[in-house]
């Protein structure tokens, strides 16, 4: 009788063997899912974290850029409105003394060009003092295409000189954007402008709109030229006050058109384009 019990110990023994096997294979593998779901999470983790580091990096250079051209705003406000008082009284004198030489071809010449250098003063005190004050945005809608239409009738005496053409077909009728106007038209006023004077006599730009839903912005509004590009030294560099490449002008155009976008609480960047020229695109929220 002890030998004849003694095999169903080890038939129990062995199926007890096969169920601790069992268990133990299914808490190794949910051990090795648990680790890959770890794994996974980790790695997201710190793409997130690489993620939220450029932001921040981003930001505390947005906040950078905010104080000095806080900083740099309020001298060059104090520096213009000093300039223009003694400007009104050369253009009143100007004025006087033109009255004064009708009939005087060659004097009268002179006079004229005073004046003509005097309003062109004017004219960049005007600039400084946009991008120095703080503007209200008053926020409505506004046909894009209509606008464009009449700032291209600001840039048609100089198109009428040049065979550059201007594209803007892509642009839905109906296309409508929140934002202030008057803002809008001046930084399409002077990003066409830039484009205009980036390419040749025969050149091309381009001007699109599309609905855009990501980094809490609504609307991506960009113009392409097809001229030399944006010079590399020049990248970080070209919304900055007072930067220039051209041989006319302060630097203040595009340095108002940032002003004017971060007044929407937008965004707006510049890239070289693979076939040649370059693009600024603007973000709306």
């Amino acid at each position: 009788m002890e030998i004849g019990m003694s095999t169903p110990g080890k038939e129990q023994l062995n199926n007890n063997s096969e169920e601790v096997m069992e268990q133990l294979t299914s808490v190794f593998e949910m051990y090795n899912q648990t680790t890959d779901r770890m794994h996974r999470s980790h790695e997201q983790l710190q793409l997130e974290v690489i993620r939220l580091r450029r932001e921040l990096e981003q930001k505390n250079e947005q906040l950078q850029r905010k104080n000095r051209l806080a900083a740099l705003g309020e001298m060059a406000a104090g520096i213009a409105h000093e300039i223009r008082n003694p400007l009104g009284g050369v253009q009143l004198y100007a004025s006087l003394l033109q009255n004064d030489l009708v009939g005087q071809e060659k004097p009268l010449e002179w006079v004229k060009k005073i004046s003509k250098g005097v309003h062109a003063l004017d004219q960049i005190v005007n600039d400084v003092l946009v991008f120095t004050q703080d503007q209200p945005c008053i926020k409505a809608d506004v046909n894009l295409k209509g606008l464009i239409v009449e700032v291209l009738d600001y840039v048609q005496p100089q198109l009428n000189l040049t065979d550059i053409k201007i594209s803007y077909d892509e642009i839905d009728n109906d296309f409508v954007v929140q934002a202030d106007v008057n803002m809008l038209r001046q930084v399409l006023l002077n990003l066409l402008m830039n484009a205009i004077d980036a390419v040749e006599n025969d050149g091309i730009v381009t001007l699109g709109a599309t609905n855009y839903t990501a980094d809490g912005y609504q609307t991506k509004i960009t113009i392409k030229d097809n001229g030399e590009g944006l010079k590399s030294s020049s990248k970080d560099k070209i919304f900055n006050p007072f930067y220039t490449t051209k041989d006319t002008g302060i630097g203040l155009g595009l340095a108002i058109v940032h002003r004017l976008v971060e007044c929407h609480e937008g965004a707006i960047s510049a890239v070289d384009n693979e076939s040649g020229g370059a693009t600024f695109s603007l973000l709306l929220p």
